[in-house]
């Protein structure tokens, strides 16, 4: 039967007696079936598989974003326990930044661009709190979505940088069957709206084609990418990046491994999505 920890101290003790390998799936809760893909590998390649929730304030540059994020704890409890969680683990803001807290985490260039840069502050509170759970947890193994690339990228920078030695397995993006990556915040979309947004991956798709193709010049995809956005009154569109894979520097010049990226506005939703061309 799942176990349902709340205090970090209690998490720290039990931690000891895992059975290991031990797996970790941090979320904030609104579970779907992306977040079912990296719980089920977690499954899959440990003994003991820790799936935490915390809807954590700092990743939120606005008092309403944070709370109009849908939080269906029961419905996401039924779900861990259905697929054989080992421990839920539910930290409150109370525990996770107790008073007087005042240290945080920042990855210096790769947190202040793309997201960074529409969302001051965000992959400082991302940062913190999976360095956080690392050290409560103490996995093994820990999964992360391709969707959130930059976020990827900047939690194995700080694993590296901070010798903290877990294993981060990144899993790739889930889509529905018009190729709209699955996000909680899909949620806020209308059917029109919905329908708008698979041309975020329509645009992508297009873009690696003509990587693929063997056009080479960034500037000239970027536009197209961009163009085809722009054909819809719904879509607004914050940025288009064609960078390195790793560094995320932006490319004049393709060269393989690139990572297409993107971010738009659809009626104050904000979704994201890329591609990886080997």
């Amino acid at each position: 039967m799942m176990k349902i920890v709340s205090k970090v101290s209690e998490m720290l003790a039990i931690q000891k007696d895992l059975l290991r390998p031990v797996g970790l799936v941090p979320t904030m809760g609104a579970l779907h079936i992306g977040h079912e893909s990296l719980i089920n590998q977690s499954l899959k390649d440990n003994n003991s598989t820790v799936v935490s929730i915390f809807v954590n304030p700092s990743q939120f540059n606005a008092a309403a974003d944070l709370e109009k994020y849908p939080k269906p704890l029961n419905a996401d409890l039924a779900l861990l326990e259905k697929a054989g969680v080992d421990i839920a683990f539910l930290p409150d803001n109370e525990e996770m930044y107790p008073k007087g807290f005042e240290t945080w985490i920042e990855a210096e260039k790769t947190s202040v661009i793309l997201e960074g840069q529409s969302r001051p502050g965000h992959f400082k509170g991302v940062a913190t709190i999976v360095t956080k759970l690392f050290n409560i947890v103490k996995p093994d193994k820990a999964y992360f979505g391709q969707k959130d690339a930059q976020q990827l990228n900047i939690i194995k920078r700080l694993n590296e940088d901070l010798n903290l030695f877990v294993s981060i397995i990144d899993m790739p993006t889930i889509r529905d069957e018009n190729g709209l990556a699955v996000s909680s915040r899909n949620a806020f979309l209308t059917d029109a709206e919905r329908d708008a947004a698979h041309i975020l991956f329509q645009s992508l798709s297009q873009a690696k084609e003509m990587i693929m193709e063997g056009k080479y010049d960034a500037g000239i995809i970027r536009n197209r990418i961009t163009k085809m956005l722009g054909g819809s009154d719904l879509i607004s569109v914050d940025y288009v990046s064609i960078s390195k894979l790793r560094s995320l520097e932006e490319l004049t010049i393709i060269e393989k491994p690139v990572l297409i990226s993107l971010a738009v506005i659809i009626n104050n939703t904000r979704l994201i999505d890329n591609i990886i061309v080997e």
